[in-house]
């Protein structure tokens, strides 16, 4: 998956903003107002952080090479993943949503409420 599918998928998602909040080499994405979604743009293969269930994120990064701790991020809660990689790319999705839907679970009841969730 190359950094413009990608973008594409993420911005395809309900709620989701897309900004560089840390600078024009870093591509964020956020569901009502929170990161779920974050790559560099200025690296020679794509990679992002994603965030991820703690007992998971071990898993994937035991079995794959290609996943790693969140680089600059809490190394429990996000993973750094190679995307332009053997990975399969329905995977990359699953992946993707599992973090779209950790920050949405993890909303406020009110802004739930807000979002009609």
């Amino acid at each position: 998956m190359n950094v413009e599918e990608f973008r594409e998928y993420c911005l395809n998602k309900a709620f989701v903003e897309e900004g560089m909040p840390f600078g024009e080499s870093t591509l964020v994405f956020k569901v009502a107002g929170k990161i779920f979604a974050l790559c560099g743009l200025d690296a020679p293969n794509l990679s992002v952080n994603l965030k991820c269930e703690p007992e998971q994120a071990i898993a994937y990064r035991e079995k794959f090479t290609e996943i790693q701790p969140g680089y600059h991020m809490n190394k429990k809660h996000w993973n750094t993943v190679a995307f332009e990689s053997d990975l399969p790319e329905s995977f990359l999705k699953q992946m993707i949503d599992d973090s779209y839907h950790l920050v949405l679970r993890s909303l406020s009841q009110k802004k739930r409420n807000e979002l009609k969730l």
